[in-house]
This record gives structure tokens, C-alpha cells and sequence, in this order.
């Protein structure tokens, strides 16, 4: 346990002086009638001379202590507002009391009158007050640091990105921006559903500890039931169990939750996601491929007010139609290697290397193209845009396209240089699938954390019959960074994977 600073066992004495004098710092009620914005609103639909009274309650962000006067600001979930205390209501000790008993991050309970100040502000006039919860510990704040030149420069509290993801509850407490990115994710998740339910899709849970991973190239998190006595995988993907379900005829169906892969992590990558997947039967990659951009577009509306927003130095249109381009095609112009005349891993490699890059030379083909898509065109892909028609090798749950059985109708969005969904025109074939695994477990060597375990009870599955479909895959926190203007994940993530912290003992 990390020693007490000066100021926190200041505050620590407080609380014993409280409780001698037989006040309790962290009282069980509070008797709130109005948040701060109910209570400035009320005030000013108000007439002249009608009362308003309200008791509020939040967190002390400033005080200002006059004599026979105090001022106090006060913030709750919906803003600020003033609290104005005088003796003449309170009397001198409860002023007092006030100025030396309370501290700027203590939580505190007023009731009083609305009124306004000389100058404009809507303000409590305070008649009575009680503590609610004691800050021990002081919020970072705000410091102002005159320039050489005189002008004042107001830095802001909680800067730091690891401090602000590491202490996220502070990084809420003193940045309003960030409690207002929050919202906007959550009003994604619930734009999402309702665009889905709208258009007749099921929304469902399938497990998150499974017996077998899959739907995905990724390695999991392992874990062990004891009951059971058996090895579970915390899952990479709902594709597979989501896909089950078009067997028993749930037609259209999707699930909003989180995936884990044991993954690195980066500004677009954290090992625990939020992800949404739907699977539509009798539709394919095109018919997905126009939903999407319809439901992405509309969350765009729906959280930001427009279908253009604006991420760093771009504004980003998300309108349909977006742009569609074959792969092949993006990937020559972009790097000038045609992957179609490199039918080989080796082949492939040669070719790169020529171009001064240096991939992994144990890489498969289907790894060296996605190596090329991520150094040459997936940075040019700014405005939304499908990248479709992929190589087989890389897409072993896509149908390949009538007459090109190494090509699949599969599609990627782009947005900003980066993915953002996945989708595919479903493999319903169970022979094709069983060859596919098949193929897969040879084309990964023994001990690749991406090789795709063969799923018997899925493909038990597909024998009963799976009516053509079509996939989908969207990383929800993605599209938050976008709508948001967000560059790293963390930042719309509340609670973010990081290094253990090392307490002192």
C-alpha cells in the first residue's frame, strides 16, 4: 500500500473531526430533487417571482471563500451550477463549517433557492447542506502558467494517456469531453441494434467460454473448467455458433459483444473488443455490401448529426454509395505486384523482396498478401471504401466466386487507413469446408497461434443443411474511434488492457 501524502492525511483528520463531532462523512442517503441542468432549466421557465426551489448534489470543483459570504461550484452527471452560502440563512458557524470542513472533489448535498447573480449566473442560494462522501484523495487540476510574455496558459488536468486509461474513474471526473465520448459510444451500440432490429434481424448470446475457437485467425486465451476437467478458449469470434443458427432457421441473426485474442496491442487493437456480427440468409457479399454502408451511415447520422465527420485532417464521408475496389487491382496499383501471376508463397516472396520490403520469409502466400495489403494500399484507403474479391488462401469460411475457385466474394471496409468490417458470402458447402480446414492445418506449421482447429460439431452442423448466406464482422470500438476522432482505441475503450501497475508495499 502507497503512502498517504500531506494532503490526503490532512483530509484524513477531517474525517476523524467529523466523526468526533457525530457527523458522518459517507452518509447511506441523499435526497436529490433535480440534477443541475433540471434545476437552471426550471429557473429559467420560471416567471418573475416564482419560487424554485431544489435540493442538488455533486462534486465540489471550486470554492471561494468572502467573510460572511462563500461560493462554491459544483458538478453532477448533466454540468455545473453555483451554490451561494450566507450567514444570514446559514449563520457564521455553518459558513464556517463549510470553509474549513469541505474540499474541492468532496461530494456534497445543497438545498435552497434559485436565483441569479449580478453577474447572470443561475445560482442556488443555499439553505441548508450535509456532506455525502469525503474526497481523500485531490483530483488532478487544472493549472495556470503565466508566459513571458504575460498571457496566462491554462493547462489541463489528467493529460497523460497512460495515467488517464490506467485511472479512467479520474479521467471521468474532471474531463467532460471524455464522459461525452462515452455517450457517443453508447449511443452507437444502441443505434446499431435498432438499425438491425429495424431491418427484421434477431439479435442473440452465443458462448464466450467454448470448447473449440474459431471463425477467425487468432490465437486465444486459454482457460480450464474444473467441473468439466476440460480445456476452454475465452472466443476470437461468434461466426461460427451465429452461423449454426441459419441451420435451424433463424433466418437473420446478430449478436453485439465481446471477442478476445491474445494479440498484441496497438492504437486499433486491444486483446479484449466489442464486435458485431450478423449472418442473413438468401443474401450475399453485395446485398451485405449495401446494408453496411446504410447502417454505418446512419449511425454516423444518428451519433454525430451528420454522415460527415471529421477524424484528424480528414473529413470523412460516409454517404453511400462508398467507393468499391477489387483487391488484386488495389494491390497492383498501389505496390506494381500483380498477386495473380505469383501463384506460389515462394513466388510471392521473391517478388516483394525485390521491392526492397522484407516480410517474413516463412510467411504462407495468404500472409504475404495480407502483408502487401497492409504496406501499400490499406494506408491510401481514407474515404469508405470495399476492398472485395479476395484470395481463397487468406478467406477459408468464403464461397468462392462461380468459374474462380481461388477467388472468394468476400469484402473488407476501409475507412481512414484502416479496417473497419468484414464479409464475406458464406462457405455453405460441408465438403468444401471440410477440405478447407483440412488445407488450413497444413498450410500453418504445428505450432502457428493462427492455425484454424478443425470444428466436427460445425461441420455436423452444415451437413444438416445451411441455406446460402451472407457474413458480417465490424469492430464496434473502430467505428467509436471514427465517429468520435479518436486515435487509439484506448481512448473509447473505459477500461483498457495495460501493464499490471506496481503497487509499493
Amino acid at each position: 500500500m502507497s503512502e498517504y501524502t500531506s494532503l490526503e492525511k490532512i483530509r484524513l483528520q477531517k474525517i476523524e473531526e467529523l466523526r468526533a463531532e457525530g457527523i458522518e462523512p459517507y452518509p447511506t442517503r441523499a435526497e436529490r430533487t433535480h440534477t443541475s441542468a433540471e434545476a437552471i432549466a426550471a429557473f429559467e421557465a420560471a416567471g418573475d417571482g416564482v419560487e424554485v426551489k431544489a435540493t442538488l448534489a455533486g462534486r465540489i470543483r471550486a470554492t471561494r471563500a468572502m467573510g460572511k459570504l462563500s461560493f462554491a461550484h459544483i458538478e453532477d452527471g448533466a454540468g455545473k451550477v453555483q451554490l451561494f452560502f450566507r450567514i444570514n440563512e446559514l449563520t457564521q458557524p455553518r459558513v464556517d463549517f463549510f470553509n474549513k470542513m469541505f474540499d474541492i472533489g468532496d461530494f456534497i448535498q445543497a438545498s435552497g433557492v434559485m436565483f441569479r447573480t449580478k453577474t447572470g449566473e443561475a445560482t442556488l442560494h443555499v439553505h441548508d447542506f450535509k456532506l455525502l462522501a469525503k474526497s481523500v484523495s485531490p483530483l488532478p487540476a487544472d493549472k495556470d502558467v503565466t508566459q513571458e510574455d504575460g498571457t496566462v496558459v491554462r493547462f489541463a488536468a489528467l493529460e497523460d494517456p497512460e495515467l488517464r486509461a490506467r485511472q479512467r474513474y479520474a479521467d471521468l471526473a474532471v474531463n467532460p469531453e471524455v464522459r461525452e465520448t462515452f455517450r457517443k459510444r453508447a449511443a452507437l451500440i444502441k443505434t446499431l441494434r435498432t438499425f438491425l432490429d429495424n431491418h427484421g434481424f434477431l439479435e442473440v448470446e452465443t458462448p464466450i467460454l467454448q470448447p473449440l475457437y474459431g471463425g477467425a485467425a487468432a490465437r486465444p486465451f486459454e482457460t480450464h473448467h474444473n467441473e468439466l476437467d476440460q480445456d476452454m478458449y475465452l472466443r476470437i469470434s461468434f461466426e461460427l455458433y451465429l452461423k449454426r443458427l441459419l441451420v435451424g432457421n433463424l433466418e437473420r441473426v446478430y449478436e453485439i459483444g465481446r471477442d478476445f485474442r491474445n494479440e498484441g496491442v496497438s492504437y486499433k487493437h486491444n486483446p479484449e473488443f466489442t464486435q458485431l456480427e450478423f449472418y442473413w440468409a438468401y443474401a450475399d457479399y453485395l446485398q451485405v455490401m449495401e446494408l453496411t454502408e446504410q447502417m454505418v451511415s446512419y449511425a454516423a447520422e444518428k451519433v454525430s448529426g451528420s454522415t460527415k465527420v471529421k477524424y484528424s485532417e480528414h473529413e470523412i464521408d460516409f454517404t453511400p454509395p462508398w467507393k468499391r475496389l477489387e483487391m488484386r487491382a488495389g494491390i497492383k496499383e498501389t505496390s506494381g505486384i500483380d498477386i495473380a501471376e505469383h501463384p506460389t508463397a515462394e513466388s510471392l516472396l521473391k517478388a516483394i523482396l525485390a521491392k526492397g520490403r522484407t516480410p517474413d520469409p516463412k510467411s504462407t502466400r495468404g500472409k504475404l498478401i495480407d502483408f502487401l495489403l497492409s504496406e501499400y494500399l490499406e494506408p491510401t484507403l481514407i474515404q469508405p471504401t470495399f476492398l472485395y474479391n479476395y484470395p481463397r488462401d487468406i478467406s477459408p469460411l468464403a464461397k468462392s466466386m462461380p468459374g474462380d475457385p481461388l477467388t472468394v466474394e468476400r469484402f473488407e471496409g476501409y475507412v481512414a487507413g484502416f479496417e473497419l468490417c468484414n464479409a464475406f458470402t458464406e462457405l455453405n458447402d460441408p465438403l468444401d469446408q471440410e477440405q478447407r480446414f483440412l488445407e488450413m492445418g497444413r498450410d500453418y506449421e504445428a505450432g502457428d497461434e493462427e492455425k484454424h482447429p478443425m470444428d466436427e460439431d460445425y461441420l455436423r452442423a452444415m451437413r444438416y443443411g445451411m441455406p446460402p448466406n451472407g457474413g458480417f464482422g465490424m469492430g464496434v470500438d473502430r467505428l467509436a474511434m471514427l465517429l468520435t476522432n479518436k486515435h487509439s482505441i484506448r481512448e473509447v475503450l473505459l477500461f483498457p488492457a495495460l501493464r499490471k501497475e506496481e503497487f509499493g508495499e
